[in-house]
């Protein structure tokens, strides 16, 4: 039981980690090609995963503070509506 617990978290993790390198962008990822993660991923499951979240998974961009968008503006209850009050 032992085993197959252990093959199965081996299998989820190459495919979760080969899936993550075939959806990400061409010119993003680092240092190797794409096809070349792929196949150290492939034929070296945990050593290629380890090393594509280590050196080659690109670096999600960070925007700054200023450009991030505005949040949207919090509800209010109809006895902050200056137009609400009015028609009453």
């Amino acid at each position: 039981m032992g085993r197959v617990v252990m093959f199965l978290a081996l299998l989820a993790f190459t495919v979760y980690t080969l899936v993550d390198c075939v959806q990400s962008a061409d010119d993003r990822v680092r240092n190797l090609p794409k096809i070349a993660w792929s196949a150290l991923i492939v034929f070296f499951p945990i050593v290629g995963g380890l090393a594509w979240y280590v050196a080659g998974r690109p670096v999600p961009v960070i925007r700054p503070y200023d450009q991030r968008r505005p949040r949207p503006p919090m509800p209010r209850g109809p006895d902050d509506d200056p137009d609400f009050l009015r028609g009453l």
